[in-house]
């Protein structure tokens, strides 16, 4: 037992390590993952036997309903909607088009059968939101015409569309009654939506509107519902990865209390799912066997990369004007990681009798996909002219914080003042401030201690943000040009009951706002909520 315990926290220190030097290996840090947990494996250094593909199914199924939530939670739908449209679309008919078109190729250049083909295709149809994180991020990919956020939120809604597919290609092979397949997509999508939106609204309702969480026991609760929400979507027959993906949307952009704890807890969640889930399937692979699969494995990624994926994305995006540049892009970031090697274990785990190594197949592929497609995605993005270098890709993320961590404030000195004629250093200051500079006439002073205050003076102070109550709402906006706010009169914005904006910060003025006043780039607003 200790030994597991040990063994558990080393391989967690070294995908830890393999995360802080991924960048200097120029590979994304997930791949590595897989190299540690082929290294801990029956053909790697210490030949740890595994070869439990249902518990591995379990392990890898629970990691990825978080995973697939906070994909949804840390979407930003403010900026995700305007290309919401086109990532559904890819993240269904897409992902249904490239599974399609790979089935094909497999059945006339590999010559499986029709079923096992379909297999293939439905198992690396969905591109791995992970990789696609990991990437944007880590990188700081910050790409033109909302290509980042329509890379998040296709990458991170098409699994249950693959997942779905993988169902009934099983089913298809005799392992379990596929049924009446129209009714099968009816249900999986439509009670799958249904039950994601439900337990978003009484998650939201809950945390809102009674005190029945605890503080400090916020995200506890969020991962009891997640739960919850996963296993009633699997008991009335719907998708339960698309069911938490909505949870997440609709809970992850709406206004609850704690969101900033729970947002780096996810994080946190998250990431360690992925590093269990990428350690365990280099774990289940056995190095010795890829050689028999390398040409197959390549052939289908090759399928993948330069036909499948471009033509379901061509297809799907020339129709709303996209540039060629970002149909190319779109197709390049198509990666295959962790979600296909899951479904390929559930195609195992099932008993499905299928002719080929489907999991050293689809794990080779991934490999592939990530080492070669994530490596060069910056290098395909400079290429191809997509890099926006006035944008920042961590806005897309509801982690990113808008709240200033500091503002400044302005202090005229009439006279009589019990500042004027003291010394900088001689003011009893507001705890936390420091003045910084002094605005005299048109000359601007930087302080010093020995700075002596004048009538007259605009003394500009800097001091802490406002750190509201557990029963305040305050919260401080930066308004940039993407802003949905900029360049719009107060009247215009038509905010609920309970919102007000009591102030705006701009510049060296501070704003008491009427409905006519129109919020500009730059301007700090302070919201009551």
């Amino acid at each position: 037992m200790t030994v597991g315990i040990i063994l558990v926290a080393a391989v967690i220190f070294l995908c830890i390590l393999a995360d802080k030097f991924s960048g200097k290996f120029g590979m994304p840090a997930l791949i590595l993952f897989m190299f540690i947990g082929m290294l801990f494996g029956s053909d790697g250094i210490l030949k740890i036997p595994f070869d439990d593909f249902r518990m591995a199914e379990q392990i890898c199924s629970i990691a990825l309903i978080f995973i697939m939530f906070y994909g949804g939670f840390n979407t930003k739908w403010k900026l995700a909607k305007n290309v919401a449209v086109k990532a559904v679309l890819l993240s269904t008919v897409g992902v249904a088009v490239t599974a399609v078109i790979t089935a094909l190729l497999c059945r006339v250049f590999l010559h499986f059968s029709m079923a096992e083909s379909f297999l293939v295709g439905a198992v690396l149809s969905s591109t791995d939101a992970a990789s696609v994180f990991s990437i944007l991020r880590q990188k700081k990919l910050n790409l033109k015409d909302g290509t980042a956020s329509l890379l998040e939120m296709e990458s991170g809604s098409n699994d249950p569309m693959s997942y779905m597919l993988t169902i009934i290609g099983i089913g298809f092979l005799g392992a379990e009654n596929s049924g009446n397949i129209a009714f099968k997509i009816f249900s999986q999508m439509v009670f799958g939506v249904a039950v994601g939106i439900l337990f978003a609204m009484v998650t939201v309702w809950i945390l809102r509107k009674t005190n029945l969480v605890t503080d400090g026991l916020d995200a506890i609760f969020m991962i009891a519902m997640v739960l919850l929400c996963y296993g009633l979507s699997d008991v009335v027959g719907s998708n339960q990865y698309l069911s938490v993906y909505f949870m997440g949307i609709i809970v992850g952009n709406s206004k609850i209390r704690n969101k900033k704890i729970m947002i780096p807890f996810f994080d946190g969640v998250t990431s360690l799912a992925q590093i269990f889930i990428f350690f365990l399937l280099g774990l289940l692979a056995f190095p010795h066997k890829l050689p028999a699969v390398a040409l197959q494995a390549l052939l289908i990624a090759v399928f993948l990369t330069l036909i499948a994926r471009p033509a379901a994305v061509f297809a799907l995006l020339l129709p709303f004007r996209c540039s060629v540049r970002q149909c190319l892009l779109v197709s390049w970031a198509g990666l295959r990681g962790a979600a296909s090697i899951v479904f390929a274990i559930m195609v195992i785990a099932s008993g499905v009798d299928v002719s080929y190594d489907l999991f050293h197949i689809v794990f080779m592929v991934s490999l592939l996909s990530v080492a070669i497609q994530g490596t060069l995605l910056p290098a395909a993005a400079k290429k191809l002219s997509m890099v926006d270098e006035m944008a920042d890709v961590r806005k897309t993320f509801n982690d990113y914080q808008e709240e200033s961590a500091m503002t400044l404030m302005r202090m005229y000195i009439p006279e009589g003042h019990n500042w004027e004629n003291k010394l900088v250093k001689d003011v009893s200051m507001p705890t936390g401030s420091l003045a910084i500079m002094i605005k005299r006439d048109k000359e601007t002073i930087i302080t010093r201690g020995d700075t002596k205050i004048l009538a007259g003076d605009n003394v500009i102070l800097s001091v802490p943000a406002y750190e509201p109550a557990d029963h305040e709402k305050l919260e401080e906006i930066q308004i940039d040009k993407h802003h949905e706010w900029c360049d719009r009169a107060i009247a215009e914005l038509k905010l609920p009951s309970d919102e007000l904006l009591a102030m705006i910060i701009r510049g060296e003025e501070n704003l008491i706002p009427d409905g006519k006043t129109v919020i500009r780039e730059g301007d700090i607003v302070v919201a009551y909520r």
